[in-house]
């Protein structure tokens, strides 16, 4: 007598194969491989700024870079205050 076993995670079925043909799962990345990577708060001030003003709907031009560039290098408490003057004014919230 010949009884068969149901299909589990190590023995794919054959239609199994055929619906995952060239798919497949990437394994986690492994935490000791990672690449350190700091970014400079002088960035991260550039990057939030630009994100509050669009959020807000002032649409840097091309010609603002150069300001928002210089108000990125001033003291992080600048930029506190800048972002909640500008969250108040435009009444939206992070």
């Amino acid at each position: 007598m010949h009884t068969t076993t149901a299909p589990n995670a190590a023995a794919p079925t054959r239609s199994r194969a055929c619906e995952t043909r060239g798919d497949f799962l990437l394994q986690p990345p492994d935490p000791a491989e990672r690449v350190p990577c700091r970014v400079d708060p002088v960035d991260l001030r550039r990057l939030d700024l630009l994100a509050l003003l669009t959020a807000a709907g002032i649409a840097p031009s091309a010609g603002d870079r150069a300001a928002i560039d210089q108000l990125s290098v001033l003291p992080g408490s600048v930029h506190t205050a800048l972002r909640r003057w500008l969250e108040q004014a435009y009444g939206f919230c992070r």
